[in-house]
């Protein structure tokens, strides 16, 4: 069993990430789910870090980071459990260059949209972290949602439309 992922332990695996990559080649991995939560500060830990890059060479020395630092890491990102919104790739936020890897956290309306829509305890706090934050406006978030074409969901057979729009609608109005 590995240990829970701590801010201290998320810097530590993005220095590792930085050290281990491929010379010569900039690229960007991304923070998603509990890396994000704990990365900003609204929770102590997460069981794993979640990440994604747009290359995957970053990750040719994940199974000894993993052992070297005791951490999970899993690859993820939101669109692996729902639709993806439109603008996606130009709402990830910066968190800092270590070496040749900018950190970005994942679009947080798509984090957000993932979250609601798994609709455990966890998940809810940490999408209501994302719109106390201001880094998710309400109103754009719906907007997302509703402009999500018909043809994206027959990628997602356990997912319909009217559910979807229902746990985002659900959980705007806890918010207000």
């Amino acid at each position: 069993m590995r240990a829970e992922l701590t801010a201290e332990r998320l810097r530590a695996l993005m220095r590792e990430l930085a050290r281990t990559a491929p010379r010569g080649k900039a690229c960007r991995v991304y923070l998603v789910g509990g890396g994000t939560a704990v990365y900003a500060g609204w929770r102590a830990a997460s069981v794993d870090a979640d990440l994604c890059a747009d290359e995957e060479s970053v990750f040719r020395d994940i199974q000894g980071i993993k052992e070297r630092l005791n951490v999970n890491v899993e690859f993820a990102r939101p669109e692996h459990f729902v639709p993806p919104l439109r603008g996606s790739a130009e709402r990830h936020v910066f968190v800092e260059t270590i070496g040749q890897i900018s950190f970005f956290h994942y679009d947080p309306y798509a984090q957000v949209l993932s979250k609601v829509v798994r609709g455990f305890e966890r998940d809810l706090d940490d999408a209501r972290a994302f719109v106390r934050s201001g880094m998710v406006d309400p109103a754009t978030l719906r907007a997302l949602v509703e402009a999500i074409r018909d043809s994206e969901y027959a990628r997602y057979p356990s997912l319909s439309r009217p559910a979807v729009e229902q746990a985002v609608d659900a959980f705007l109005r806890d918010l207000a």
